[in-house]
């Protein structure tokens, strides 16, 4: 199936929606849409309004801020999520513009410009971890 293309202005609502699960913050999401949105005119393409978004949250935020998943401290990742540390906002960028902007693998490894198979990898170990980090999942934890 052919993907449509959308123009920026289509994007809109998509950018707000990774920008607010990035950060988890209304106001600071509509600044990230506002830096990003700057730098675009109206014939701006998806791939290239997506790596604007991207180099806009991580001139922001870095790339570590990504990090904090669920309601779990920064520092409670476990195996294989060590190894993501390095790349969190991008692993956490990754799952969301597969599951929001109903990205390929291919299509996000040129975004934040990394092999397919880590993409791969990234979107398997992401979702189990946010899986096991999921409030519903983690009800033991706040039995203490």
């Amino acid at each position: 199936m052919k993907r449509i293309k959308k123009t920026a202005l289509d994007l809109l609502d998509d950018i707000y929606s990774l920008a607010y699960w990035m950060t988890g913050n209304e106001e600071v999401s509509s600044d990230l849409v506002y830096s990003t949105y700057l730098s675009a005119n109206t014939k701006t393409e998806e791939k290239m309004l997506l790596k604007t978004f991207r180099e806009c949250y991580l001139k922001r935020f870095g790339q570590n801020a990504g990090c904090c998943w669920g309601q779990q401290p920064c520092n409670s990742f476990a195996q294989p999520g060590d190894s993501m540390m390095q790349s969190a906002a991008d692993v956490k960028l990754s799952i969301l513009l597969n599951e929001i902007s109903d990205l390929k693998h291919l299509q996000i490894s040129e975004i934040v410009g990394k092999p397919v198979e880590t993409i791969r990898l990234w979107l398997l170990w992401g979702r189990q971890l946010l899986a096991n980090t999921n409030p519903v999942n983690a009800s033991h934890l706040k039995a203490s």
